[in-house]
């Protein structure tokens, strides 16, 4: 029985169009238990998404049809599956009190919750760090190194857990080592562990859980889960939770990589 607590929806603008019906349905056939969809949340209003396509998060006119659809699908599927309402949220360096504003009024009607790092900040400007393996290598130009993104990245991701976003705050990191979405044709040769050890004390620190991310297995320059099973047995040795995530944008995604991450580490 699969409990996967990261799974996105059509109100994703960089999702697809299958309906959260679809996914549920689907959910079922592969004997799913608990589901969390966890659409990206609007962004802060006065922030420009950085990504080039513009298609980061879904936006404010969304919420209502989001939570509507979703308590609808929750009361009709209440005892087939457990369904949770959740958004993941966008730790953006500077606009924490932006994002708290965010969670204080679209946390009450959460069950679930992510926070993610997506963006680096550089000179007051902002990049969107998976968008593609062509931005990721402009990123790097930008940055003047492989080294300088993997360290904006830690030290942001390790800035947003022990970032006061209020009583609202998500309590599961999203997957920490998303940096390394196009290590194959961007490998670094620092050890990985180097920058996951104070991220996993921190978490372990704050009584977090973390985000076990199978999305990676299928995206051709990683073939990894994020973190790798290696961190993920770190965590699990600092008894940290570890909760599975397909990070789904479609529902032919629900599932991805779990056959491929340490069940016992769940």
């Amino acid at each position: 029985m699969i409990i996967d607590k990261h799974v996105h929806t059509p109100y994703c603008p960089h999702g697809s169009t299958d309906t959260i019906e679809k996914y549920i349905k689907q959910a079922l056939h592969l004997k799913y238990k608990e589901i969390s969809f966890t659409e990206h949340a609007p962004l802060p209003e006065s922030f420009t998404d950085p990504a080039p396509d513009r298609d980061s998060a879904m936006d404010w006119d969304s919420i209502p049809a989001y939570m509507e659809e979703l308590q609808k699908i929750k009361s009709f599927y209440a005892s087939d599956i457990k369904i949770n309402i959740g958004l993941e949220v966008d730790y953006i360096d500077g606009y924490e009190k932006e994002t708290r504003e965010i969670l204080e009024e679209l946390g009450p009607l959460l069950d679930d919750s992510i926070l993610s790092v997506h963006f680096l900040k550089k000179e007051e400007l902002y990049y969107c760090l998976d968008f593609s393996e062509d931005e990721f290598e402009r990123i790097i130009g930008v940055f003047g190194g492989l080294s300088a993104v993997y360290e904006s990245y830690f030290s942001t991701l390790l800035t947003s857990i022990h970032s006061d976003l209020g009583p609202y705050k998500p309590k599961r990191i999203g997957h920490i080592t998303l940096v390394e979405k196009f290590k194959k044709r961007f490998p670094h040769n620092k050890a990985i562990q180097e920058y996951t050890n104070p991220i996993l004390d921190a978490v372990s620190l704050k009584g977090y859980e973390l985000d076990y991310n199978g999305a990676g297995f299928v995206k051709p320059l990683c073939k990894d889960s994020y973190p790798p099973m290696s961190i993920a047995k770190e965590a699990k040795k600092r008894k940290i939770p570890l909760v599975y995530g397909s990070d789904a944008h479609t529902v032919k995604g629900l599932g991805q990589g779990y056959k491929f991450i340490d069940k016992e580490l769940l």
